[in-house]
């Protein structure tokens, strides 16, 4: 039985190696699809550790070699930790518009209350919105939308070298505007919620108006919550299509694409 001879630079895989789990981990953790909560910690790294392992044979050209003090390289697998987080969190900003989305139609629907808080499912959730979240890996995995922030975190070496800080004000800039994006496409998929309650106010307002004797508020409220999940199993099919292609558009020009 003869020995496997080892190669000459064996340091320099090593940790490069470290480095690329250290931005890949980094990334898993907030990933859409990928990075869920749900599924065992195990089973997650498990999968970085496997993703940085397919992409560590083309990065080896372009990752440093080991310095000569330990607090050098420590700093380099920080700044790769601090890289792979902002990457994660910007491609899970897109995905978050569905959730936050749900949150906006619960409350204009009437099946939520800003000022009463759902006591198993905490001040800040709505029913509908965990639905809409918990649909979100489902969509994501389906379609396979998963590969697009992956092969972006490829790229990203050409953008933000290994063991290089992430510049600050460039990284606070593309966040500010991952979540205004997020934040308009979630007012979009819940315009046609707000639409419809608006002119439902309206109506109830000219019903108080010239009906001052009738309760308005008893016969408003089950009138709207019905029309609201009404309006929401009619375009819940092209919410999510829109959605789809938005989060499609959006991962596709991630930081490290093209």
């Amino acid at each position: 039985m003869t020995d496997l001879p080892l190669p000459a630079d064996l340091d320099h895989w090593a940790f490069g190696l470290m480095l690329v789990l250290a931005r890949v981990g980094g990334a898993m953790t907030l990933l859409p699809g990928l990075g869920e909560s749900a599924p065992p910690s195990m089973l997650r790294a498990g999968l970085a550790l496997c993703i940085a392992l397919l992409l560590l044979p083309g990065l080896m050209p372009a990752l440093p070699h080991p310095p000569e003090a330990g607090i050098q390289a420590g700093l380099m697998l920080a700044a790769e930790v601090v890289t792979g987080i902002w990457f994660g969190w910007l491609a899970r900003l897109l995905v978050l518009a569905l959730p936050m989305a749900g949150q906006f139609v619960a409350y204009m629907v009437g099946i939520s209350n800003v000022l009463q808080s759902d006591a198993e499912l905490g001040p800040q959730t709505t029913a509908l919105a965990r639905l809409f979240d918990a649909a979100v890996p489902v969509l994501i995995l389906a379609t396979g939308l998963y590969t697009l922030p992956l092969a972006a975190l490829e790229g990203l070496y050409r953008l933000i070298p290994a063991g290089t800080l992430l510049p600050a004000a460039d990284g606070t800039q593309t966040v500010l505007r991952a979540m205004a994006e997020s934040f308009a496409l979630a007012l979009r998929l819940a315009s046609p919620f707000v639409l419809a309650t608006l002119v439902w106010h309206v109506a109830t307002g000219l019903m108080a108006r010239f009906l001052p004797r009738l309760q308005v508020y008893f016969v408003a409220i089950p009138g709207q919550i019905l029309g609201g999940i009404l309006l929401l199993a009619s375009l819940s099919g092209a919410l999510l299509s829109a959605w789809l292609e938005a989060v499609r558009g959006g991962l596709s020009s991630l930081p490290g694409t093209g």
